[in-house]
């Protein structure tokens, strides 16, 4: 039996490796319980964030690597149990002079702002905590184009550093095994 596996460049957790092949945690993962249940042969797609459930529901794959189950997706695909699970984590100013240790600190204090990438899980997660969009710095701002990796980078080091953002989240992957 054959299987076709999409992923991102989101490294540990999938990457094409030097020698052109995925590679990362979750590939290693999926290959194993993939073979571990009879599949003789596994085909990775390097594609983008956009195409991945798209590409699921047009059969140019059977799979992608981990993606946040959420009530909107499950309309479009079916998820397997998760195999691990993350919290927020949010990079503050040295010091956090504003005490901002949740969403719900944030909006409590109308001289906070968090920065986000619009449409993720944590830009629905701050709104259902009550930060307004007013509140939120979109990274990039909404309806401009930019690569993933380049808003990571940028978020995770120059608006907090520069005093452009206060707060910001992210989401710290932590493993858990599943039986």
């Amino acid at each position: 039996m054959k299987v076709r596996i999409a992923y991102l460049d989101e490294p540990p957790f999938y990457w094409t490796g030097p020698d052109g092949s995925a590679t990362g945690a979750d590939i290693e993962l999926a290959d194993v319980v993939l073979r571990a249940i009879g599949v003789t042969s596994i085909e990775h797609h390097k594609t983008s964030f956009e195409e991945l459930l798209p590409g699921v529901q047009d059969g140019r794959w059977e799979m992608n690597v981990p993606i946040f189950a959420t009530p909107e997706r499950a309309q479009r695909v079916a998820f397997s149990i998760p195999v691990w699970t993350i919290g927020d984590g949010f990079v503050v100013q040295r010091g956090n002079p504003k005490a901002l240790t949740s969403y719900e600190a944030v909006a409590a204090r109308t001289d906070a702002r968090v920065g986000v990438i619009p449409a993720q899980v944590q830009y629905h997660a701050a709104r259902s905590a009550g930060v307004s969009d007013a509140q939120q710095e979109q990274h990039p701002p909404a309806g401009r184009r930019e690569p993933r990796a380049a808003t990571l980078s940028r978020l995770g080091r120059s608006p907090c550093a520069h005093g452009e953002v206060r707060f910001h989240v992210g989401r710290d992957r932590r493993r858990t095994a599943r039986r």
